[in-house]
This record gives structure tokens, C-alpha cells and sequence, in this order.
């Protein structure tokens, strides 16, 4: 247990039972202070924003396709205008200069519309973050003060209809004519046009493009270079662009689609931060290796990876927040009385459903606090070196993975809790699983993401990191003892202490309290690097056995995908454990203790048969965690209320009257 009030918290929901414990009393003004963190003052003007734009829930309605795109648009522009939008960018170009702030205003906004959620993160995170962080001076002072105000709107063009995750093989070329000191841009065929582009449909005037550089007959890999795509509201000669139309969500955002027949933009267009073409016509880089030079390239994608990572935990608190208060007012059938039905909150089997989804929640919030510090630290030059860049981009990925497949999961079973109340447009639900659902694609698609982290896992961020593709990942893991492979790993150091720390020896699981969190960090970190261990074996025994290295990585990428869900699990449960760890004594401390011990136990609980499996689950010992989850479930459910509240929604995008009361 982390926390000292609740050590003894293993039997009933009495506020004085015979255990000792006693139940916490939640100030929901100050957990919402603890929880807005050093940014409170960024989410404050956040949710004055979303008060003063919340018709936008009902116009995303009532509204026709084109009226609402046009709105959403003006709904940025005007945000915008507030600093809400530019905080990331340098002061002077108009934006705040804080990296981490630019992150929790993203994350706050997702308690809105989220089209309006998705359009700022492609003109302000994507588009203006690619000037920004692959641009020098020259190109930040042509365009990042208008960026920064709305008033030049861009996308992001780098995803190909036959290219999505596989960046490296975009087929959109750029050549340079030396003679005059220009790139032609060009879309080979249909396969390589640029597709589900946000803002291209209708509202872009720019595009930075992802394209192959190509330099006196030479490929110099993927290059991103600004390219004019209208001009007086018209696409620009040599461009054409189409609507990709109606989507299953996010129909505020303008997708489409564009290709480029000989477009000719000037030297300058290149953003050169790490790779430049001279007038003659000669290619430079600071960054003698192509694929280190490329994936630094990308940098820009691990901000908007964070960012929809935020956003997504915020949506599913949002559902959260409607499911819980309508469990706590929505009576069904006569359970403890003859005379008063029963809220639903008070059953067992909905207490369930939603308070271990709370845990998660909370889990993923102070998961997602550590991530936006590594960005900023990252970003801002605080933590300038290799090795915090590849943690950063592998926590990134992992937590965007599980942050957007939380909200998924979340929402539906949301969505259930609320019947057939919850069925009606008019509660949220549906906008909610509409345009949250292509989150766990857009940024990364979740399974590649977790590949990253496990390529990163196997090969412990080597000098070669960026170097290896998949069949250099397999090739570089084989080429080591397996057993170099666990030492180098993390997870076993931390294993190795927690088994100094705990009684038992190899039993040492068997021996631990439910409620001791070295115990669950232990389980959680002894699962990662089994799964570790196994992979790496797999993989060098694919490969003695002559296996071509593509067929090999192929029968094993389920195990190197659980590895890397397992190794997020782990972060986020040590994230929680070090949040409460840190609180001073008192009921905050309790309260949240008690969500972490159900997240962890929830966890364990989920993947038991592999614990059991492996030799670190009795049957026994599994009822019993099964016992004390619906004991922490009892104990969560009377300050429920103040845990959803906490999260500081505006009641005006709950937008639920029948639900919430």
C-alpha cells in the first residue's frame, strides 16, 4: 500500500471498522488543484474558452457539413487570439515559450468538441511545429507570427494513400534544378499522393510536405520542405486537391487529399534545421548517418504523440465523469430495501465497470504528467542529449498506445453504463466515440507505436538505435547473448532491487501484502522482463535456425508487442506510486492510494492467467486479489462524485441534463 491511513484497509466499507480504517474525506477544490498541476493557470483559461464556445456541441449537430467546418475554424482563429493556442512557440513570434504549457492546453481542450481538439493540434501542433522545429530563423520570422495567430492556416502533408507509418518509403519526390535554385515537387502516381491531410480540404494556404530529396540524381532520403498549396482560395498551379468527405468523426476537420505535378518552390522552402542543398547544388547535413538524420526529423511527431495522449485520457475522463454521476442518481430494482430502489452505483458489478476504469484513468493522468515534463526537458534544451530523446520518443509512443486505447475502451463501456439514456446524441456519447475512435490510429498507429518501444526495449536505445529497421533489430538481438539483452535492460536492475527489498527469496511474491506497492511494481516488472527474456530467445532461436530474419520477427511480433505493453504498464503504475509517494499524510494521500492499489490489482487481475502461468499467482492468491478489488471498489465508491469533479470539467460540456441532474 502507498499510503500509511490504509495499510490496513482489507476488510469492508465501514467508515470505522474493526481494520482501523477510516474513510478519506475529498476536498474536490484542492485534488483539482493537485491534479492541474504547475499548469493551472493554462487549464483555467482553457475551460473559460470551452464555456464560452460550448453552442459548438450543439452546432456539431444542427449545423450542415460545410457551416460546421467553417465554424470550427472560426472557433480556433478566435481561440487563438487568446494565447491558448501559441504557448509553445517562442515569445517572440507572438507565443508563450512554454513547451509543457502548449501540452496541458491541449489536454484541457479535449473536454470540448474534439474537432476543434484535432484542427489546433494540425495548424498549431503539426503544421506550426514542423516550421518550428525543422525550420531556422528565416522560415520562423516569414510564418510563425501569422501561424501563431491563425491568421496563415497549414497541414501537415507526410501520410501517402500507399505509405501511412512507413515514412521512409513516401514516394513524393523533390528534386533540386541547380539551374534555378529550386525543388520540383512531384506526386509519382495515386500511391503516393498525400491523404487524410487535416486542413487541406478547404482551409490550407501552406503545406509542409514529407517528400524523398533527390540532389544530382542522388536520394537523400525523406526532407520536409514549405510548399504554397492555394492561392486566393484556389489550389495553386500545379496542385491538385480533393475532399476526402464524411468521416465516422472529427467532421469539423477539413481531410483531403493532394497531389503535386512539377511544383516548383524556391531553395528556401527546404527546412534546413538538420540538412541543407547550397545554390550549387550540393547536399549538407550535420548528421552523417541518413537514418539518425531522419528519425531526429521526426521529432516533431513525438509532440503531437504526447499531446494525443492527454487528449484522449481527457475524453475518457469526460465520459467518466457522465457515467459516474448517473450511476450515483439512476435507481433500478429494490436490492437493499423492500421500499427504495438502489442507485447503480451501489451495486458491485457497476462499481466494476467504472471505478477500476477511474484508477486507470487516474493511473494514465499522472503517467502523462511525466511524459509532458520529458518533452519540455527534451524540447527546451534542458535534457539536450541522445539518450533522453529515445526515452522520450519510446515513452511517447507507448503512452499515446495505451492513453488512446483507454479512451476507447472507456467510452463504450460508458456508454453501456447509461443505457439507453446513454444512446441519445445529446449526452456525448456518440460524438465522443465518433471522433475519439481514430486516435488510436492518427499519430501512429498504436500497434507500430508499441513496436518502437519494443525495438527500444530489445536493443536498449544502442548507438545504432536508428540504424536498425526490423531485420536490424532481429540481426542486432541475435548477435548478442541473450542474456546481455535482460542485463541491459532496465526492469531487471529495478527487479533485482525489489528482491533485496522483500522477504521470501524467489517466493518473495507469495510472501508480499495485496496492498505493499513494491509488491505490484515487482509483479509488473517481473512480467516485463519474462516477456523480455522470451522475446529475445524466440528471436535468437528463429534465427540458429536459419530462419530469414523478416519470417522470424514475423512469428514472434505478438510476444515483442505484449513485452512493450507490459513495459508501459509498468511505467504508468511507477508514475502513480511516485505521485502518491510524494503527497504529504492525509486523505488525499489515502484517497488516491486506494486508486492506485486498484489499478495495480486491477491490472495483475487482467492478465492473471499468464501470472499464474509463470509460476506467480496461486489460485489462492488470485481470489484474493479478486476479493480485494471489489473491496477497494467499496471503499472508492463514496467518494466517487469527488473524484470525477476533480478532474474540473465544466458542467457545460457534460451536456448531459438527464444523466448528470
Amino acid at each position: 500500500m502507498v499510503t500509511d491511513n490504509a495499510d490496513n484497509a482489507d476488510k469492508g466499507d465501514n467508515a470505522d471498522s474493526p481494520s482501523g480504517y477510516v474513510q478519506p474525506v475529498i476536498d474536490t477544490q484542492a485534488l483539482a488543484e493537485l491534479l492541474d498541476g504547475e499548469y493551472a493557470e493554462v487549464r483555467r483559461l482553457v475551460r473559460t474558452n470551452l464555456v464560452a464556445y460550448a453552442d459548438v456541441l450543439e452546432e456539431a449537430e444542427e449545423l450542415g457539413f460545410d457551416a460546421f467546418r467553417e465554424r470550427v475554424r472560426e472557433i480556433v482563429v478566435e481561440m487563438a487570439a487568446t494565447g491558448q493556442t501559441g504557448m509553445g512557440f517562442p515569445k517572440e513570434y507572438g507565443g508563450g515559450g512554454d513547451v509543457g504549457a502548449s501540452i496541458a492546453a491541449f489536454e484541457t481542450l479535449a473536454f470540448g468538441d474534439l474537432s476543434v481538439l484535432v484542427k489546433v493540434g494540425v495548424q498549431f501542433g503539426l503544421f506550426g511545429g514542423a516550421i518550428l522545429q525543422l525550420g531556422t530563423e528565416h522560415h520562423h520570422e516569414t510564418y510563425l507570427p501569422d501561424v501563431v495567430t491563425g491568421k496563415l492556416m497549414g497541414c501537415f502533408a507526410m501520410t501517402e494513400t500507399g505509405h501511412g507509418s512507413n515514412v521512409q518509403a513516401l514516394g513524393t519526390v523533390a528534386r533540386y534544378d541547380a539551374g534555378t535554385q529550386e525543388f520540383v515537387i512531384t506526386t509519382g502516381d495515386d500511391q503516393a499522393r498525400k491523404d487524410y491531410i487535416g486542413n487541406a480540404a478547404r482551409h490550407a494556404e501552406l503545406a509542409v510536405v514529407f517528400a524523398q530529396l533527390e540532389v544530382d540524381g542522388e536520394r537523400e532520403g525523406v526532407h520536409a520542405f514549405v510548399v504554397p498549396i492555394r492561392a486566393g482560395g484556389q489550389p495553386a498551379p500545379g496542385v491538385r486537391i480533393e475532399d476526402d468527405g464524411r468521416k465516422m468523426g472529427l467532421n469539423g476537420v477539413d481531410n483531403g487529399r493532394i497531389w503535386f505535378d512539377g511544383v516548383r518552390v524556391p531553395r528556401e522552402a527546404l527546412l534546413n534545421r538538420f540538412a541543407d542543398v547550397t545554390a550549387e547544388g550540393v547536399y549538407r547535413s550535420p548528421i552523417d548517418n541518413p537514418n539518425r538524420r531522419f528519425f531526429t526529423m521526426l521529432g516533431t511527431l513525438v509532440q503531437g504523440r504526447v499531446s494525443v495522449a492527454g487528449g484522449a485520457v481527457n475524453a475518457a475522463k469526460v465520459a467518466l465523469a457522465i457515467a459516474t454521476k448517473y450511476a450515483l442518481r439512476r435507481r433500478q430494482f429494490e436490492a437493499a430495501s423492500d421500499a427504495d430502489e438502489q442507485v447503480l452505483l451501489d451495486y458491485g458489478m457497476h462499481r466494476r465497470r467504472l471505478l477500476p476504469l477511474i484508477a486507470r484513468t487516474y493511473a494514465l493522468h499522472f503517467a502523462q504528467d511525466v511524459t509532458r515534463t520529458q518533452l519540455h526537458e527534451v524540447f527546451s534544451g534542458i535534457a539536450d542529449d541522445e539518450q533522453a530523446r529515445r526515452e522520450l520518443e519510446a515513452r511517447a509512443a507507448g503512452i499515446k498506445a495505451l492513453g488512446t486505447w483507454h479512451a476507447t475502451r472507456t467510452i463504450q463501456e460508458c456508454r453501456e453504463a447509461c443505457g439507453g439514456a446513454g444512446y441519445l446524441a445529446v449526452n456525448r456519447f456518440a460524438a465522443l466515440k465518433a471522433d475519439s475512435d481514430v486516435f488510436a490510429t492518427f499519430e501512429g498507429d498504436n500497434h507500430v507505436l508499441l513496436q518502437l518501444v519494443a525495438k527500444g526495449l530489445l536493443t536498449h536505445h544502442a548507438s545504432e538505435f536508428e540504424s536498425m529497421d526490423q531485420l536490424g533489430m532481429v540481426r542486432y538481438v541475435t548477435n548478442l547473448a541473450v542474456e546481455t539483452v535482460i542485463e541491459k535492460s532496465s526492469a531487471h536492475k529495478l527487479l533485482e532491487r525489489v528482491r533485496d527489498l522483500l522477504p521470501g527469496g524467489d517466493e518473495w511474491d507469495q510472501e508480499a501484502g495485496l496492498l505493499d506497492s513494491e509488491y505490484h511494481l515487482a509483479m509488473l516488472r517481473f512480467r516485463e522482463e519474462h516477456m523480455l527474456a522470451g522475446a529475445a530467445r524466440r528471436l535468437k532461436r528463429g534465427m540458429d535456425q536459419k530462419g530469414h530474419p523478416g519470417v522470424v520477427f514475423s512469428q514472434v511480433q505478438d510476444h515483442v508487442i505484449a513485452v512493450a505493453h507490459a513495459h508501459v504498464e509498468r511505467l504508468v503504475l511507477e508514475a502513480f506510486v511516485e505521485k502518491v509517494q510524494g503527497l504529504p499524510d492525509g486523505d488525499h494521500k489515502v484517497a488516491l492510494g486506494l486508486l492506485c492499489d486498484l489499478f495495480a490489482l486491477s491490472t495483475i487481475e487482467a492478465d492473471r492467467a499468464w501470472f499464474m502461468e509463470h509460476g506467480r499467482l496461486t489460485v489462492q492468491r488470485s481470489k484474493a486479489i479478486r476479493r480485494e478489488v471489489n473491496d477497494l471498489c467499496a471503499k472508492i465508491r463514496p467518494i466517487a462524485a469527488e473524484l470525477v469533479d476533480a478532474w474540473g470539467i465544466p458542467r457545460e460540456m457534460l451536456r448531459a441534463p438527464d444523466l448528470v441532474g
